[in-house]
């Protein structure tokens, strides 16, 4: 039977892999995280793992093969704090961690599919995977650069030593903004929609940033990307253990954050059985509100990503994400059926 590890195991695209790997029948799965924060258990509760190590106790011990053979490592764990300020504690958490475990793959003959970030582009308006376009705004950025410059020294540039040679494949995704079911327990650094939906559950409108950085009102862009086609494209590289490098994933498609707004409230809209709105009668009946632009986000905030994704769509994955629309509509679904 095939054995998998799954770190950050009851965090959000960790438990959404699970849930993937499960719908193929797969559940001798290793479930690695820290439940320190308990309510993260609810993202487990309904998924088949055969194990759960606290994560604390689980890289050592794999490195030393208490676990067997194992197949792939999908590793999610990570500090994905944006605005975290604690350097020494980011790279303990994301990259001195991410390190052993690369190592502890190689000895243990796994392959190893990890979580990089496009914040490792910052203020780039370029998002390829080349290191010249590479300009991160902050720690987590950094943390997640570093380690992707580490496996490029470890793999060679196009991470073709990682096929070819004994350490197998590796593979990184540099994760855009992604949104969807089971991201609850992140707080601040939970999606947009999230927010969107409970804002205006709570006040019946939705607040967006007014005029930055040369974009109009609520006209800043980001890549959003539906959780659903995240766990896709990490079971195609699953599924072609041939195939390495470090790879983008959100969906090539910029859009403003008024679409989110927009897709947020029609969608609660059509629950109840009223008419969808444009942007600007949504605005005009005050169902999205701008607000000034905070301060400590100046300088610290990219008002566009946009994926490029020529060397993902280069290894043969053709998986066709969702728009804003179409995702956001199903995520809003699925986060009111929570909270009947």
């Amino acid at each position: 039977m095939t054995r998998i590890v799954v770190t950050g195991a009851a965090g959000f695209i960790g438990s959404n892999i699970i849930q993937g790997l499960n719908a193929r029948g797969l559940d001798d799965i290793i479930a690695v995280d820290d439940l320190t924060q308990g309510d993260k258990f609810r993202n487990l509760a309904h998924l088949k793992i055969s194990d759960y190590i606290d994560a604390s106790a689980f890289y050592d011990l794999f490195a030393n093969g208490a676990y067997g053979q194992i197949e792939a490592v999908f590793h999610e764990g990570a500090c994905s704090d944006t605005m975290e300020s604690n350097g020494k504690y980011m790279m303990d958490n994301n990259y001195a961690t991410s390190v052993n475990l690369f190592q502890a793959c190689q000895k243990r003959g796994a392959r190893l599919l990890y979580a990089s970030s496009a914040a490792t582009y910052g203020g780039s308006d370029t998002f390829r995977e080349d290191p010249a376009f590479e300009r991160p705004l902050n720690v987590y950025g950094y943390s997640k650069l570093l380690f992707d410059q580490r496996m490029r020294r470890e793999c060679g540039n196009d991470f073709r030593r990682s096929v070819a040679g004994k350490t197998g494949q590796v593979v990184g995704f540099r994760y855009f903004n992604v949104y969807g079911p089971h991201e609850q327990h992140k707080g601040r650094m939970a999606s947009v929609a999230f927010h969107q939906f409970h804002q205006f559950q709570a006040e019946g409108k939705v607040k967006l940033f007014a005029d930055y950085g040369g974009y109009a009102a609520g006209a800043q862009m980001r890549d959003f990307v539906f959780i659903d086609d995240v766990v896709a494209v990490n079971l195609w590289f699953f599924d072609h253990p041939g195939v390495s490098g470090i790879f983008n994933l959100g969906t090539g498609r910029a859009q403003p954050f008024n679409d989110v707004a927009s897709s947020v409230v029609n969608a609660l809209r059509g629950l109840s059985g009223q008419t969808t709105l444009g942007l600007e009668a949504l605005t005009e009946a005050g169902l999205i509100e701008y607000i000034p632009f905070p301060d400590a986000l100046r300088g610290k905030y990219q008002s566009y990503t946009q994926a490029d994704l020529s060397a993902l769509r280069a290894t043969g994955c053709d998986h066709p994400f969702a728009d804003v629309q179409t995702g956001v509509s199903n995520y809003v679904q699925w986060l009111a059926q929570q909270d009947s």
